[in-house]
C-alpha cells in the first residue's frame, strides 16, 4: 500500500484532523491517536451501532488509541518519545496551545528532526485572526462564502456541507504528502500549516472575477454557478422534490428546451447576463411543477443534458453507484462505513473496520 512504513501520530479532534489521518490509515499509515482525558468527543455523538458512534468509526477505523494527558510531565514526554519513531505529526488545536503544552513543532523537531509537523486550525497560524476561535461556519463567514449561501434571497443559512472543515482536511493531506515526498530527497522535515480560512479564500478563482477586478462582490442572482444562470439550478417538481440542471452547455440547453417546445428561450439561456436569464427561469419553474420528480427523471434520462434528481443522503448512499464507487462498503458484521475517495489501480485502499478502544 503507498503508506506502508509511515507512522502517524494524531492528537486532532473532530473532522478536519481525523479525516485527513483516516485517509492515511486507509492507504497503509500506521495511525497512532493520542486522545484527551476523557477521550476523542465523536466518540459520545450518536447514532451509536456495536457499541461505538457511527460518526467516530467513520474517523478512526483502523487507527489506535491512547489517552495522555499532555499537561502531565510523564504523559508529554511519552508523546515526546513516540515522535522520535514517527514520520508525520498532526493537530488542530488553536494556534498558542501546543507551545503552551511543550509539544510544538520546535520541541517536536528537536526530537526528530525528519518529523512532518501539520497544524490545521480555522484562521492559520499567524494574521490577526489566527487566535480567534470558530469552527467551519466561521470560516465560511470571513471569506465571503457564507454571504452567496442563500436561496437566492441574500438570506445566508446554514450550510449543509462543512466544506471548510473538509477543504483544511485534504490542504493538509496535501501539504503533508509533498512534504514526505521532499523529504526522500533532502532528509528534512517540515512544517505544514493548514488552515480552513486559505482553502476556502483559494477556491474562488470561479467567483472572484468581479471581486479581484471591479470589487464587486459576486450574488446568487448574478453569478453564473451560484444560482443567477437558467440551467446551473434547482427546480421543484409537483411532489414538493427538486431536479438541478447542472450544465450551461448550449447543446444542454438545446436539448431540453426542445424537449419543452421553448426553444424560443435558446438565445436568453446561452447569455452571460444571469439577470436577463429571469424569464427563462420563471418559465422553468413552471414546467418542473408540472410532473413529479419521478416523471422528470424518466424523461431527463433520454436527453443530451447535465441533471441529477435532489436526493436525501438515505438515497444517496442508496445509490447504485455509490456501491459501485465503493464509497459505501459494508464489514463482516453488516455495518456499514463510508469509502475513501482516493483511488488507484495498483495499491488500492484497504479499508480496515476496527475501530479502537483508548489503550
Amino acid at each position: 500500500m503507498k503508506l506502508d512504513g509511515v507512522r502517524v501520530i494524531d492528537l486532532s479532534m473532530y473532522l478536519p484532523g481525523p479525516h485527513l489521518t483516516l485517509m492515511m490509515a486507509d492507504h497503509g499509515a500506521d495511525v497512532l491517536r493520542v486522545e484527551p482525558p476523557g477521550g476523542e468527543p465523536a466518540r459520545k455523538y450518536g447514532p451509536f451501532q456495536d457499541g461505538h458512534s457511527v460518526w467516530f468509526r467513520n474517523t478512526h477505523r483502523g487507527k489506535t488509541s491512547i489517552c495522555l494527558n499532555l499537561k502531565d510531565d510523564d504523559d508529554r514526554e511519552r508523546l515526546l518519545e513516540l515522535c522520535e519513531t514517527a514520520d508525520v505529526f498532526v493537530e488542530a488545536f488553536r494556534p498558542g496551545v501546543v507551545k503552551r503544552l511543550g509539544v510544538d513543532y520546535e520541541a517536536v523537531k528537536a526530537r526528530n528532526p525528519k518529523i512532518i509537523y501539520c497544524s490545521v486550525s480555522a484562521f492559520g497560524q499567524t494574521g490577526p485572526l489566527s487566535g480567534d476561535p470558530t469552527h467551519d461556519m466561521g470560516a465560511q463567514a470571513l471569506t465571503g462564502l457564507l454571504a452567496i449561501n442563500d436561496g437566492g434571497d441574500g438570506k445566508p443559512v446554514v450550510p449543509g456541507l462543512p466544506g471548510a472543515d473538509m477543504g483544511s482536511s485534504l490542504v493538509g493531506l496535501s501539504g503533508i504528502l509533498m512534504a514526505l515526498y521532499r523529504r526522500e530527497q533532502t532528509g528534512e522535515g517540515d512544517y505544514v500549516d493548514a488552515s480552513m480560512y486559505d482553502t476556502l479564500l483559494s477556491w474562488t478563482a470561479h467567483l472572484t472575477g468581479s471581486v479581484l477586478a471591479d470589487g464587486i462582490a459576486p450574488t446568487t442572482r448574478e453569478g453564473r454557478s451560484i444560482g443567477g444562470a437558467a440551467f446551473y439550478n434547482i427546480y421543484e417538481t409537483r411532489d414538493g422534490r427538486y431536479i438541478a440542471l447542472t450544465g450551461r452547455e448550449p447543446k444542454f440547453v438545446k436539448s431540453l428546451l426542445t424537449e419543452i417546445e421553448r426553444t424560443d428561450l435558446m438565445d436568453v439561456c446561452c447569455l452571460d447576463d444571469c439577470v436577463a436569464q429571469e424569464p427563462a427561469k420563471a418559465v422553468l419553474r413552471e414546467t418542473f411543477k408540472t410532473r413529479t420528480q419521478a416523471d422528470w427523471m424518466s424523461i431527463l434520462s433520454g436527453l443530451e443534458l447535465a441533471w441529477a434528481p435532489v436526493l436525501d443522503m438515505v438515497e444517496a448512499f442508496g445509490h447504485e453507484h455509490a456501491k459501485a464507487r465503493g464509497m459505501v462498503v459494508s464489514d463482516d458484521k453488516g455495518l456499514r462505513h463510508v469509502g475513501n475517495p482516493i483511488k488507484f489501480t495498483n495499491e488500492p485502499a484497504e479499508l480496515r473496520f476496527d475501530v479502537p478502544d483508548i489503550e
